[in-house]
């Protein structure tokens, strides 16, 4: 068996992650995957050492998701979702925080600051 090239296996975690997505709320379901394209488009043409940290934290997320939502059964699903700790949230840079804040706003409904102003 001969291994994947880095467009394969991209293209194996982007299409992963979609089908774990269908495992989701589906008010949640569109959010993630509108998600999933942006991130991925965006690193397209990032370096190497960049898209090994990239993959390994997609990878990561595929393999939490799945967890959470139990593909091996019913009974080994988790609650949805992973709290941050302040560590982790040190190490985003300015435009991953605001990013984090969107979704979190988009996925409690809650309208944000700017469009209550508005």
């Amino acid at each position: 068996m001969s291994s994947l090239t880095h467009l394969q296996r991209v293209r194996r975690l982007y299409k992963t992650v979609l089908r774990l997505h269908r495992g989701l709320p589906l008010e949640i379901q569109s959010l993630g995957n509108n998600y999933v394209r942006d991130e991925f488009k965006r690193h397209k043409t990032c370096n190497s050492a960049e898209a090994n940290v990239f993959l390994n934290e997609w990878a990561n997320y595929a393999i939490s998701l799945a967890k959470q939502l139990g593909l091996q059964g019913p009974k080994t699903s988790e609650t949805l979702g992973k709290n941050l700790n302040s560590e982790d949230i040190e190490k985003l840079r300015d435009e991953q925080v605001y990013q984090l804040y969107e979704l979190l706003m988009a996925a409690t409904g809650k309208p944000d600051e700017k469009s209550k102003n508005s």
